[in-house]
């Protein structure tokens, strides 16, 4: 026999704290992704590196254009800007995406991709990148705009790019959105190999050919960089644990979660097989840094309770992550 205490109210279902929580997404969704937008202007593009992704294509048009419309865009030296190209790319894909996935998926996206072609053309694109070395460049720049990035998705946000292509794919091809997105990165990326080499990675007696190899392996270092810390801040912000609490006064503990830490709380019915008495069992599932207080409620309640603590893989549903398909 399973007790729900169902009767509190959990403040993640209550209108009030869900708005106040999707304003405090969109406001991370805007400044966070202000970074990557740092990157690109500050390293990646000084150091014409290819990426992959959106970035990567916009990277692109930018460097083979260069000079070819200086009445048109003088300040990028007749260059089509990143930001306008980021625009237009994700404005057809998104309306692509209405269409085929529906509106409601894009709300969010609108968003991040408004404020990500905003950041582009506000942030200045440096002469000279901020970080010299090209390797440091590649691997601490694809770092940064991995936290960024990573900061966006754990809002449940998104730049756009390749993330709405992936999406439109899934709709029609039982397709994983990884494989998705890792096939058109490795094409962007290799495509780099192909594009003229600026002057800045000219060296003269060097084969070209070898030039254009290191190109390319700095645009997989920094795709392998941002790939790494996208992972491990969104380990980090969605890490979850499961508690198992063996206690008499089990009633108290669980009242005290719920309304302290503002979880759920499941209490199951089991025996003990030494003492052959029955005993109550308290399941409840919180955020890594909620586990602190739930340790300090149980003991300041039953300093002799018995407490497991187990790490969980992911925590879908009610106050967790959200449940997605693939």
């Amino acid at each position: 026999m399973l007790l729900r205490y169902s009767k509190l109210v959990n403040p993640h279902t209550a209108p009030k704290e869900s708005k106040a929580r999707t304003i405090f997404e969109y406001l991370v969704i805007i400044i966070g992704i202000a970074p990557m937008a740092m990157m690109v202007n500050w390293v990646f593009l000084p150091h014409a590196f290819v990426g992959g992704g959106l970035t990567g294509i916009c990277s692109a048009i930018y460097y083979v254009t260069h000079g070819l419309f200086p009445g048109v865009f003088p300040e990028y030296e007749g260059a089509i800007p990143v930001w306008l190209t980021t625009f237009i790319f994700n404005t057809i894909l998104l309306l692509i995406a209405g269409l085929t996935v529906g509106w409601r998926f894009t709300i969010r996206t609108m968003v991040g991709v408004a404020a990500i072609t905003l950041w582009y053309r506000v942030i200045p694109i440096l002469p000279e990148p901020i970080i010299a070395d090209p390797w440091v460049g590649a691997i601490i720049g694809g770092f940064v705009f991995g936290l960024s990035l990573g900061c966006v998705l754990a809002a449940n946000g998104s730049s756009g790019g390749t993330d709405i292509v992936a999406m439109i794919v899934n709709h029609y091809r039982n397709i994983s959105l990884g494989n998705i997105m890792l096939a058109c990165d490795v094409l962007i990326i290799a495509s780099a190999f192909f594009l003229p080499l600026p002057a800045s990675m000219q060296v003269e007696g060097t084969n070209p050919t070898y030039l254009q190899i290191k190109r390319v392996l700095y645009g997989v270092s920094m795709t392998i960089s941002y790939t790494l810390a996208v992972d491990w801040i969104m380990s980090r912000l969605h890490r979850s644990v499961h508690f198992l609490i063996y206690s008499s006064k089990y009633d108290e503990i669980a009242t005290a979660i719920n309304t302290t830490v503002n979880r759920g709380v499941t209490v199951l019915d089991g025996t003990g097989w030494y003492s052959k008495q029955p005993v109550k069992v308290i399941s409840v599932l919180v955020r890594k840094p909620e586990s602190s207080l739930v340790f300090s409620l149980v003991h300041d309640i039953d300093p002799n309770a018995l407490v497991s603590i187990a790490d969980v893989g992911g925590v879908f549903g009610l106050g967790f992550d959200k449940i997605k398909a693939k």
